[in-house]
């Protein structure tokens, strides 16, 4: 075995995909190979680090539901046809009839886990973005607490107005905001300071689809989700779940905004 042949059958031996002729192949080649030995390290240390670093999610039980009453159907009897209209197409009932039924069977359970998902993606994106401008230092971008500076500035760069509310008299300090990107489209990001903790938060129009939980953590940051006012609200932060909740759905409520 050479490195090209090898280089076909690195990503399979380091899946357990690989059948016992091809691991011994290409087990013996990496022994004498270090540069394919290094490709097979690099996968699996990039398996590791997926496995560790990106969030696991458990399908739901409507999820199972779904799926088995999609095998029951495939499984039901299909009425017999004429004997010409089954040499004619014979052909279906063979390898292209499997091959619709899976693609059907996948698209049902790939569209299903793609529903659930993308919402509770949309805390993960938001947290990754409040890190991202911490560190990078461009957590704000029109410095005020003043909310009818912050409030035009932002308006004037989206397709929608965004609510700005001014808590201040409650503890919740306006100290700016900025553009951000979540769920692929560009959102108002309002930040807030109570006592040492910063809080951002996304508001977007209200849509149409499931909304992600009222609470989650994520990489040890608390995520609450409130709608109101025609608005979602989604708050990311390090301050304790139940101020973070409170003041989420304290802004969703919508008193006192401009």
């Amino acid at each position: 075995m050479n490195c090209n042949d090898a280089a076909t059958l690195i990503a399979a031996y380091a899946d357990g995909e690989a059948d016992r002729l091809q691991r011994h192949s290409i087990e013996k080649h990496l022994l004498g190979c270090t540069h394919c030995a290094a490709k097979h390290q690099d996968l699996l240390a990039l398996r590791a680090r997926i496995r560790a670093e990106v969030p696991h999610y458990s399908a739901p039980a409507a999820l199972r539901a779904r799926v088995l009453v999609s095998l029951d159907t495939a499984r039901r009897p299909v009425p017999a046809r004429s004997r010409l209209s089954f040499d004619r197409w014979r052909w279906l009932s063979g390898g292209a009839l499997a091959g619709c039924a899976a693609t059907v069977l996948a698209w049902i359970i790939g569209t299903a886990v793609i529903d659930w998902r993308v919402n509770e993606d949309v805390a993960v994106e938001a947290v990754t973005s409040h890190v991202r401008a911490t560190l990078g230092n461009h957590l704000i971008q029109v410095a005020s607490s003043d909310q009818h500076t912050v409030k035009p500035w932002l308006s004037a760069r989206l397709d929608y107005s965004p609510p700005v509310p001014d808590l201040q008299q409650e503890g919740f300090a306006l100290i700016g905001g900025r553009l951000d990107n979540l769920d692929g489209h560009p959102v108002a990001t309002l930040v807030y300071r109570i006592r040492d903790h910063n809080i951002d938060v996304f508001v977007r129009p209200e849509s149409a689809r499931t909304p992600p939980t009222a609470l989650r953590t994520v990489r040890g940051f608390n995520v609450a989700h409130a709608t109101g006012s025609g608005m979602d609200w989604l708050g990311v932060s390090d301050v304790s779940a139940d101020v973070l909740t409170s003041f989420v759905q304290r802004l969703a409520r919508g008193s006192g905004a401009p």
